[in-house]
């Protein structure tokens, strides 16, 4: 597998994920998991990193950070270096800590940044045995759930000093109580569906709009020997509109204007297309077709369900994404 692009500049924004080697633990008890914070609070202030959410789970971790000063790599080794000694030290063992290097995914913090974070978050109430429960069992554990920076974008009483809550919450209008509850609506609301954000990601190193992907590709990634790297060759832009719904066209006969006047699978295929190769946003994708977001994730699942009996269904979608290349 190509290695994924490791991209730094100054003001970049990122999700990191780093993983226990074997799939094992990083976390014995509490006093690791204070420990953790401890070094990485003075690791944000050592190399000036803002972080906007965090969660720790037992075998893995999740940032987001905008790395000011372009130095990503170097504020990763002062961390994960410094935990994996405190951590070999007190349990006296000895080796890597980690799963091979962490992962880094460059974010468009313009259209992603509170997306990711409500990901971030909803991560305690995702793991095996949660997803059975009631939806206020899980709202109950999630809100309680003590190692994560949820609790201060829920109440602006319980804001950690080290959490950049600003940023997130400029979505809704600011760090006020009406963002914070804007924001805890939408993060229950996706409690009952995942957010599923791989099939976002170009080349295991981007996520963002296709101006955004642009931009990278342009000012940073052509004039850095970096774009030798294989996993380069993946990144695209996302399709415009225009073409998405003119290779739908070409393949189906069925214009834009007949979608949406007629439901149908058309129009499931165009909002998929458009929210996979588009990189639109369900609210973005409704605005097109003059429905709410929730309808084009329920059209979008009645697809999926579709594609798994109808081969010719699946063959008519690869004809379409063929014509998108």
């Amino acid at each position: 597998m190509a290695r994924p692009l490791r991209i730094q500049y100054p003001g970049a924004v990122y999700h990191i994920t780093c993983r226990g080697n074997d799939r094992k633990n990083i976390f014995r008890d509490n006093l690791d998991r204070k420990k953790m914070l401890e070094i990485l609070v003075h690791s944000l202030m050592v190399y000036k990193v803002k972080l906007f959410s965090y969660v720790l789970m037992d075998n893995h971790f999740h940032l987001l950070i905008e790395t000011p000063l372009g130095n990503l790599s170097e504020f990763m080794r002062q961390f994960n270096i410094t935990y994996t000694g405190y951590y070999n030290r007190r349990h006296k063992r000895i080796g890597h800590l980690y799963q091979g290097r962490y992962k880094s995914i460059l974010v468009d913090k313009g259209a992603y940044l509170s997306v990711l974070s409500r990901y971030i978050h909803l991560n305690p109430v995702k793991v095996k045995g949660m997803l059975k429960l009631p939806i206020e069992e899980r709202i109950k554990k999630l809100t309680r759930y003590p190692w994560s920076s949820l609790q201060g974008y829920l109440n602006g009483n319980r804001r950690l000093y080290f959490i950049d809550y600003g940023m997130v919450l400029s979505e809704y209008g600011g760090d006020t109580e009406i963002a914070r509850k804007k924001y805890k609506d939408l993060l229950y609301a996706e409690l009952s569906k995942a957010i599923d954000i791989k099939d976002k990601i170009l080349g295991q190193s981007l996520i963002g709009r296709s101006e955004f992907i642009e931009w990278v590709k342009e000012k940073i990634i052509d004039k850095d020997k970096s774009s030798e790297i294989p996993a380069v060759k993946k990144i695209h832009c996302y399709n415009s509109v225009e073409g998405i719904m003119g290779a739908i066209e070409d393949e189906t006969g069925k214009s834009l204007d007949y979608m949406r006047e007629n439901k149908g699978e058309c129009r499931q295929i165009a909002m998929d297309l458009l929210y996979r190769l588009g990189g639109l946003k369900g609210e973005e994708i409704g605005q097109i077709f003059g429905v709410g977001y929730t309808s084009v994730s329920q059209e979008r699942r009645r697809l999926a369900k579709k594609k798994r009996k109808d081969k010719k269904l699946r063959e008519l979608i690869i004809r379409i994404e063929g014509l998108c290349q």
